[in-house]
């Protein structure tokens, strides 16, 4: 038995994010199905993480198990993309060594979240447009507070069932692009919505609706019904997923 990672990309759009759920579709259903159509037998593939509904990824990673000990990565590459739906494609697949986990060996992974004052016929799926223009400086300011604290429980959607809501955030801030508004976060891990919820708690700080002061005080609350609501899930990618080179058999 062998151990590879995968690496995809998605269009979030048509998917209720990735995890297999019951009446519903995602992307690690439509990524099993493939291999079990290729390979003729059931594959289980656990993903990096959990991404939300709507929300894309330009990198995710996966590992999988297989015993077959012939097997033609680039080949195998190029059938799965032949049938997987338009919006999935594989990137590559890669050897691992038989304990790497895609999800607990990853070091970090890096959102961005993407936000607009243009109307664009174009890139309204992958971008949120508002109609003002927030104080990207005190956003920023209260980005830094982000660094001070692990406890992220106020920005995590209610009864998961996770062990922790601890995470160490490694980079966060907000640039402005001509009309476009552009947040980047990075973190050894990240709860269900945090993000989403982060970003719509820091647009109410750059409307001048809370306060820097209150933004600490909304972290420290530990409550999710401080915080603001959520921004939608189409504006947000996940960009990269981090592993130590030691994992991957070269």
């Amino acid at each position: 038995m062998k151990r590879y990672f995968i690496y995809l990309s998605y269009n979030g759009e048509n998917y209720c994010g990735w995890q297999i759920q019951p009446n519903a579709i995602t992307v690690q259903e439509a990524l099993e199905q493939s291999f079990s159509t290729i390979l003729r037998h059931p594959v289980s593939i656990t993903g990096a993480g959990r991404t939300d509904t709507g929300v894309h990824a330009r990198m995710m990673a996966a590992h999988f198990d297989l015993k077959e000990e012939s097997f033609d990565l680039p080949l195998f590459v190029r059938r799965l993309n032949s049938i997987l739906p338009k919006d999935i494609s594989v990137n590559k697949i890669v050897e691992v060594k038989k304990d790497a986990h895609a999800r607990f060996d990853a070091i970090s992974r890096l959102y961005r979240y993407y936000i607009t004052t243009r109307k664009d016929p174009f890139l309204h799926p992958f971008k949120y447009r508002i109609f003002d223009s927030p104080d990207i400086e005190r956003m920023n300011a209260c980005a830094n507070i982000l660094f001070e604290y692990e406890d992220f429980t106020s920005f995590s959607k209610l009864h998961t069932d996770v062990k922790t809501n601890n995470c160490t955030v490694m980079q966060a801030g907000w640039e402005k692009l001509r009309d476009d508004y552009i947040f980047t976060i990075q973190a050894n891990r990240f709860l269900r919505n945090m993000v989403r919820s982060i970003v719509g708690t820091l647009l109410e700080v750059g409307r001048h609706k809370i306060g820097i002061d209150d933004f600490r005080y909304i972290i420290e609350a530990k409550d999710r019904g401080r915080a603001g609501t959520s921004a939608p899930g189409h504006a947000l990618f996940l960009e990269e997923i981090e592993y130590n080179d030691s994992i991957f058999i070269k």
